[in-house]
């Protein structure tokens, strides 16, 4: 394995100024790309980590209904591919809307579907009736996702998207060895493992709506979220 070149000295080949910057806008530009380094490499190690997970439990034969009504297996979810990923999100037949939250990170995923479709399923999951997911798919534009019912709640409940009542959101990577589904990785913490002043969220976060704020200099805020509909 080859050495890598301190983040620090990388950074100080990388960094070039823009027009009219000063002298202590350069600086501190440099040692911020400094922690990027950094940070991209944590996040190359995290992966690594991920990726070398023992194999996780096995899943229950769960049930789904698709667009046209047929009932299918986690197993038919998986389609050609060995890999799943599935969102569940909020959007339970006890809610007049989705959440906002999951609804701008199911948006997120939306165009790059197909792209993501080459290397793995992908498939959207709520508690609500198919054609109430894609009445409100359709609302907002999206045109490449599946989306599908959970019959019952053994789903919901045993991967704690569902506990005593109230529904959550949940990202879940699952693999496939012949008929056998087992989890390969969960997205899992929440109010315990987030640090003070912040909302429980992944690392990296996978919505793009937040990494984009983290750019700007009024970054995330602590009291505004994304809504449904904007007056503006």
């Amino acid at each position: 394995m080859s050495t890598l070149k301190p983040a620090a000295e990388m950074a100080a080949s990388g960094s070039k100024p823009f027009p009219n910057e000063s002298r202590e806008y350069r600086q501190a530009r440099t040692a911020l790309l400094a922690e990027e380094i950094e940070l991209r490499r944590h996040i190359a190690r995290v992966a690594a980590m991920r990726r070398a997970l023992p194999p996780g439990g096995v899943a229950r034969d769960y049930r789904f209904l698709d667009a046209e009504g047929k009932e299918l297996g986690l197993v038919d979810l998986f389609g050609e591919h060995d890999t799943l990923f599935t969102y569940f999100w909020m959007f339970g037949p006890e809610r007049e809307r989705p959440c906002p939250m999951c609804t701008s990170f199911v948006g997120s995923l939306d165009i790059p579907a197909p792209d993501i479709e080459q290397r793995l399923a992908l498939a959207i999951v709520g508690r609500s009736p198919v054609a109430r997911q894609l009445a409100f798919a359709r609302e907002r534009g999206w045109s490449h996702l599946n989306f599908y019912q959970t019959i019952g709640d053994d789903f919901a409940r045993d991967y704690r998207t569902l506990v005593d009542g109230d529904e959550g959101a949940g990202v879940f990577v699952w693999q496939r060895e012949g008929e056998t589904v087992r989890l390969f990785w969960a997205a899992e913490g929440g109010p315990e493992t987030a640090d003070p002043g912040q909302d429980p969220h992944l690392a990296p976060d996978p919505t793009p709506l937040w990494n984009v704020l983290d750019w700007t200099p009024e970054g995330r805020g602590t009291d505004w979220y994304p809504k449904l509909r904007y007056d503006r």
